[in-house]
């Protein structure tokens, strides 16, 4: 019965880090800023981890099952 709630929190985490991820490495390659107005190396480094810590959370919860 717990396991429904793990399975979607897990691939909702998973999928955002996923997409955050592949996002900032396109901006990155293509020498496009991450976020407007801020640093392009503090910027890519905030969405870097930020993906990173959502990957984690995803598969943490999915070791949860």
């Amino acid at each position: 019965m717990e396991s429904g709630p793990a399975i979607f929190a897990g691939m909702v985490f998973c999928l955002f880090g996923a997409s955050l991820l592949a996002w900032t490495v396109t901006r990155v390659r293509q020498h496009r800023p991450v976020a407007h107005g801020v640093s392009p190396v503090a910027s890519a480094t905030v969405a870097g981890v930020v993906a990173t810590l959502s990957l984690a959370l995803g598969a943490w919860c999915f070791t949860r099952l």
